[in-house]
């Protein structure tokens, strides 16, 4: 099959959240499985100088009139051959300052309903054979950013072009590219495509509601979070559509790459280790001890070390971790923090950090290395998420030993067994679960994993069941590999 995945970042080129990590991963699992699969990216600097040997493919048009271009390049990925990249020549869009989204001050970018409608514009225009060597049989949209694919493929079927599949995923429902209704007459599509039935969202222009309502099949990251979007509580405004489109809606669940997060191989850690029944985890404890000397942390082997990989945000459960920090140290816990987000969670652990410097380290902003390290020498990852679509961090943690601790939603729920004496038992455990979003109900969590750490036998059998879990990609690709069939040939 001829697959064009469509991403607004891929690792390890542009990255700003677990969207890079798939749009990185997948494209490199379906061209194992062998299918014919190529993306599609937004010229972002970052994204330019990663992608190698970019040549000129064709010109084209914008709805509002702009001329662009689009080149082809290949994206090499540890060693592999590469995956063929089309990216869209437009600097005028795309070179600037900021994250891919926002300025430097953290404001969306005022034209941003253009920027990422040229994305999905660009995606119709090769499905109706703008490279003349190369045209997809299904267009798999990722998000906001690309949601308008699907749709205008569907009224370039309705007006006589090419039957092309399209799927879209949707990574969190929280963000769903909002913009205000004048813009519409800069899209490109027909008036019909504005009304409930189609991207009017409450007066305004949802491009994640215009995914949602055109394309021929639709999936989310993990199978709980799929019922979850269909209720009221999760369905941030749309549950009713996705209500109306559950029959071809998927929960398929997000996959590590192991090629990237790997503790046996990974370069960041200063020694590896890996776990055949148990053994060889020496290197674990190496690294926690480097780790705590470099942060400043003392350097005790027997304090459980809790650490957070996250965007600061409340949506995370930042708070509980922060009403909870006290009876954490009070039993002998050391907590290390990477991450950035809202301005008060930010000064609120530097502050707790300035206070118990050799008991809290926390760095502000994101560095890769790091974050690696962290899973390498973490004993616990924190992810007590208010809502968690799939989530990558509990699955890094639970690769690298560092038993996750995680509240029971979305795909937390579907990665991590609770450490009850039943599960224990029969060799399930593989973490800490909870389920109300509250700071007793996390600190009673907390207080298991204290609990179970003080007893090495079980926390070893515990650590070896989670770095044994499955999370391979393979498993996925197949997956979507039968939706994208269901997408051609419905």
């Amino acid at each position: 099959m001829r697959i064009l995945q469509v991403s607004a970042e891929l690792f390890p080129l542009l990255k700003t959240g677990g969207l890079a990590d798939i749009a990185g991963a997948l494209p490199l699992a379906l061209l194992a499985e062998g299918q014919d699969a190529r993306v599609l990216l937004p010229g972002f600097p970052a994204i330019v100088a990663g992608v190698r040997d970019l040549a000129p493919v064709a010109a084209f048009d914008a709805p509002w009139g702009e001329g662009f271009g689009l080149r082809l390049g290949h994206i090499d990925i540890d060693g592999t051959p590469g995956i063929p990249a089309y990216v869209i020549d437009a600097p005028a869009l795309y070179g600037r300052p900021g994250n891919p989204y926002e300025d430097i001050s953290r404001q969306p970018y005022g034209d941003n309903h253009r920027r990422f409608a040229l994305l999905g514009w660009a995606a119709a225009q090769l499905a109706q054979g703008l490279d003349p060597q190369w045209q997809p049989e299904v267009v798999h949209a990722h998000d906001w950013h690309a949601a308008l694919a699907p749709a205008y493929l569907h009224f370039a079927r309705q007006a006589g072009g090419p039957r092309v599949g399209s799927v879209f995923t949707v990574h969190n429902l929280a963000y769903q590219g909002i913009f205000a209704p004048w813009h519409f007459a800069e899209l490109g599509l027909p008036g019909p495509a504005f009304q409930m039935n189609g991207l009017e969202y409450h007066g305004q222009i949802s491009f994640m509601k215009g995914g949602l309502y055109f394309a021929d099949r639709l999936t989310t990251v993990s199978p709980t979070y799929a019922l979850e979007i269909q209720t009221p509580e999760q369905g941030c405004g749309l549950d009713g559509l996705l209500r109306q489109r559950s029959a071809v809606l998927s929960g398929i669940l997000n996959a590590v790459d192991d090629k990237v997060w790997n503790p046996a191989t990974d370069t960041a850690l200063i020694q590896g280790y890996h776990t055949p029944e148990g053994r060889h985890m020496a290197g674990k404890a190496r690294c926690k001890s480097v780790l705590q000397h470099q942060l400043g942390l003392a350097e005790r082997p027997d304090a459980p070390l809790f650490i957070v990989v996250s965007r600061l945000t409340e949506q995370k459960g930042l708070h509980l971790v922060l009403g909870g920090l006290d009876a954490l140290l009070a039993q002998g816990g050391q907590l290390a923090l990477l991450g950035s987000g809202e301005a008060w969670l930010e000064e609120a652990f530097r502050q707790r950090a300035a206070a118990a410097p050799q008991s809290v380290a926390v760095t502000i902003g994101y560095n890769e290395t790091l974050a690696h390290q962290l899973f390498g020498a973490g004993d616990v990852t924190l992810v007590p998420s208010l809502f968690e679509p799939c989530g990558l961090t509990q699955m890094y943690g639970l690769k690298y030993g560092a038993l996750p601790l995680v509240r029971r939603v979305g795909g937390l729920a579907d990665t991590v067994v609770d450490s009850s004496l039943e599960d224990l038992a029969s060799g399930e455990a593989t973490g800490f679960v909870f389920d109300r979003f509250e700071v007793a109900d996390y600190e009673r969590a907390v207080r298991r994993a204290f609990a179970l750490h003080e007893r090495a036998p079980d926390w070893r059998r515990v650590r070896g069941n989670a770095m044994r879990r499955p999370a391979d990609w393979a498993t996925a690709a197949a997956q979507y590999i039968d939706v994208y069939r269901q997408a051609i040939q419905q």
